[in-house]
């Protein structure tokens, strides 16, 4: 039985969970028009969670995938966080800003709550991000006949994912816009391009491969559909739809020509991720060994966030986008789900 067929889908499109920049109205839109819409919730307490997948409900009852990290929380280290001010300090007094030495409020990891919450809702799909959680949790999730997804950024994470209990993987392009799902290593050059992984971790797992990155036009998903992906998983196409959340500055610049210059940075969380380049990526490099991990990083870029946003500048924004934006057009989340699968049989 295919991927489409297990799950009751039309079209073999997932939609990305984007976190801050989409909630339910997305999901629910994409899901009904024939897809997999996906609802980020690594940045959702579980009481805000069961209330963004009651509003899909309430739009829709087609297929959902409910998307979560699964990292480990690290101790704070004041050291490590005063090491960040410092960084940040010319930031601060550039725009007339008080540091704020608190760690903020990180992304939730999925946990026992989070699946209580989650259990009589029964989604189809339950996705993770940065490797799969607990064998009792994946087993829990498994009990109410949810399929188990994951992403994997080289074939070692793939064959650990499917060993582990993942029931179809992504496989996760350098292309790909967002947060790297890489967990088995942090070496950045390990990490290959959409159509050099997707057909090895193919070849190495029996369960059904996603393909994500790069992927913005009905050619990218036929091109992925022939190097042996069931579907694809598409995000930055997304980015521009009424549905999204997208602020209107992020969608300026996925529309204009700063959208060709993306890079993976860890400035703004912690962890590398794909953004158009900004000046803090600019001047403090992308990848910088002052940024404390994550998820502690953003508290502090967030003051710069809000007070330069205000002034029309997206200086310090995370402005996630993949290296494909030329699909990101402001039309209905169903038209952008059409053109992707166009000439499919």
């Amino acid at each position: 039985m295919t991927l489409l067929h297990r799950l009751g889908i039309d079209y073999p499109v997932f939609q990305a969970p984007m976190a801050g920049v989409q909630g339910a109205a997305l999901a629910a839109a994409v899901s009904q028009a024939g897809g997999l819409g996906a609802l980020p919730c690594a940045m959702l307490s579980p009481d805000a969670m069961v209330e963004e997948i009651a509003r899909i409900r309430a739009c829709t009852t087609r297929p959902l995938n409910v998307n979560f990290f699964c990292h480990t929380p690290p101790s704070v280290e004041p050291a490590a966080l005063a090491r960040w001010q410092d960084a940040l300090a010319p930031y601060y007094a550039e725009l007339g800003l008080t540091p704020d030495t608190s760690p903020g409020v990180g992304r939730r990891p999925f946990d026992a709550a989070a699946c209580e919450a989650l259990a009589p809702f029964r989604p189809e799909v339950v996705s993770f991000h940065f490797g799969l959680p607990s064998r009792e949790l994946v087993e829990r999730v498994k009990a109410w006949g949810a399929l188990v997804v994951s992403s994997a950024t080289t074939v070692e994470e793939a064959r650990w994912l499917e060993a582990n209990g993942a029931d179809a993987i992504i496989a996760q392009g350098l292309e790909a816009g967002g947060h790297r799902g890489m967990f088995l290593t942090d070496d950045l050059t390990t990490q290959l391009g959409t159509f050099a992984l997707l057909p090895q971790v193919a070849a190495a797992v029996k369960v059904p491969v996603i393909a994500a990155g790069g992927i913005a036009d009905a050619r990218g998903v036929q091109a992925a559909l022939a190097l042996g992906a069931q579907a694809v998983q598409v995000g930055t196409a997304f980015l521009c739809c009424p549905e999204a959340t997208t602020a209107r500055l992020h969608r300026q610049a996925l529309q204009s020509q700063a959208a060709a210059h993306t890079a993976l940075t860890n400035l703004y969380s912690g962890r590398p991720a794909r953004g158009i380049v900004t000046r803090l990526m600019r001047e403090l490099s992308p990848l910088s060994a002052a940024a404390p991990p994550f998820p502690l990083a953003a508290a502090a870029i967030a003051p710069l966030r809000s007070a330069a946003e205000a002034a029309g500048s997206t200086d310090f924004s995370p402005l996630w986008a993949g290296q494909n934006a030329s699909g990101c057009r402001e039309e209905p989340a169903a038209s952008v789900l059409r053109a992707l699968v166009a000439g499919l049989d």
